[in-house]
C-alpha cells in the first residue's frame, strides 16, 4: 500500500504546486501518482479540504483520494491519516507529491525490500537517503499517531538501526520541489 502524501498547502512554491505543469504538460503530483501506480501498488493520496481539481486528477491517476479533515496541521497528521485509512495493509510505502522524478523501478525495489522482511527501507542516492521510505506493519500504532509536519522523520531517526537502504541510481529519489526554482532542477 502507498500513501501519497498531496495535502500540503505549497507555500514555498506560491500556491497550485502539486498542479503546476512539468515540462510535458503533465502536474507534478499526476507523476508522482503515476510512478507509484507504475510501481504496481495501490496508492491512497491524502488532500486537504476543498480540492476538488487535485482530487479529480489523482482519482484519474489511478489513486484513491481521501480528505484530511486537520491537513492544515502540517505532514504528520496527514500521513497518520493516511495510514488510518489503510490499517489493513502490511506495510506503507510514504511518498511526497511534490517528488516526480522518482522511477517506478526504485519504488517497486523499496516495496519488495519491505515484503521481504524489513522494517523501514528507504532508497539512496550517492549516499543519501531519499524517498519514498517504506514502514511494516509494526509501525501502524506510532504511525497513527504522528502529529506536526515533520512526518516520520522522528520514526527513521528513533530506529536508525532498523532502516534499510536500498542503493541505486535514480537521482530522483532526492529531488523534491519546494520553490518555483527547483523546477529547473527536474527536467
Amino acid at each position: 500500500m502507498a500513501i501519497l502524501l498531496a495535502a500540503g498547502a505549497g507555500s514555498r512554491f506560491g500556491g497550485g504546486k502539486l498542479l503546476h505543469p512539468l515540462d510535458d504538460g503533465a502536474a507534478i503530483a499526476a507523476h508522482a501518482a503515476r510512478n507509484l501506480v507504475s510501481a504496481g501498488l495501490d496508492v491512497t493520496a491524502v488532500i486537504r479540504p476543498g480540492d476538488f481539481p487535485l482530487a479529480e486528477m489523482l482519482e484519474q491517476e489511478g489513486c484513491r483520494v481521501t480528505v484530511c479533515p486537520d491537513a492544515a496541521q502540517g505532514m504528520g497528521v496527514s500521513l497518520a491519516h493516511g495510514v488510518a485509512q489503510s490499517r489493513d495493509a502490511a506495510g506503507w510505502i510514504v511518498a511526497l507529491a511534490d517528488m516526480p522524478r522518482i522511477r517506478p523501478e526504485t519504488i517497486a525495489r523499496v516495496a519488495q525490500v519491505l515484503m521481504a522482511g524489513a522494517d523501514i527501507v528507504a532508497p539512496s542516492y550517492q549516499g543519501d537517503r531519499g524517498h519514498p521510505v517504506a514502514f511494516s506493519r509494526k509501525f501502524l500504532h506510532e504511525l497513527q499517531l504522528l502529529t506536526g509536519d515533520s512526518g516520520a522523520r522522528a520514526i527513521v531517526q528513533r530506529n536508525q538501526a532498523m532502516v534499510k537502504l536500498v542503493d541505486g541510481d535514480d537521482p530522483g529519489v532526492l529531488l523534491d520541489i519546494d520553490r518555483r526554482t527547483d523546477l529547473q532542477r527536474t527536467t
